[in-house]
């Protein structure tokens, strides 16, 4: 049976406006510098309270439903902080897999946000951002939520304005 839910959380497309690799680290990881927009492309994430102990992934899956990042997103809230409600987690795909553009990572963070307020949890941006960077390395971008330069693995960003543009994506 399901208690509550949030409907309709978009989960935002972004693009490199450019990206500069500076390193590898030594787990394998390339250090970056870049600009990160967000875009009106998105996904869509709907979260439903279970009152069974679970976690439930429906709607459009690219890969393994083990290894969605959705799925991941929810089983660390569920664990660190104790949490033996249920959730269904329901994404609608529009942003093109493999495209550079995080849709992964955006419904990730989308997915941390949501259960932060459904489980009542109260945590801040930068707790959900640490959460995040657990999960990938755009995740706390997309929950930083602004357009801005970004360097490291993607966990270091700086805030910054810039022009209104248009953008045509093929």
């Amino acid at each position: 049976m399901t208690t509550s839910a949030l409907l309709g959380l978009p989960a935002p497309a972004k693009l490199n406006l450019f990206l500069h690799v500076t390193g590898r680290r030594e787990d394998g990881k390339h250090l970056l510098e870049s600009i990160f927009e967000l875009i009106d492309l998105h996904d869509t994430i709907d979260l439903y309270s279970l009152d069974q102990d679970i976690v439930e992934r429906t709607g459009d899956v690219i890969g393994s439903i083990e290894a969605d990042l959705c799925m991941r997103a929810a089983r660390l809230i569920k664990d660190l902080y104790g949490i033996h409600q249920g959730v269904r987690i329901h994404v609608t795909k529009r942003i093109p897999a493999g495209a550079g553009m995080g849709g992964g990572s955006s419904d990730a963070a989308t997915t941390l946000i949501g259960l932060n307020r459904l489980f009542k949890l109260n945590l801040s941006r930068t707790q959900l951002m640490q959460l995040g960077e657990q999960l990938g390395a755009d995740v706390p971008f997309f929950i930083f939520g602004q357009t801005g330069f970004v360097e490291g693995i993607g966990e270091q960003i700086t805030p910054i304005e810039i022009p209104s543009a248009r953008y045509s994506i093929i």
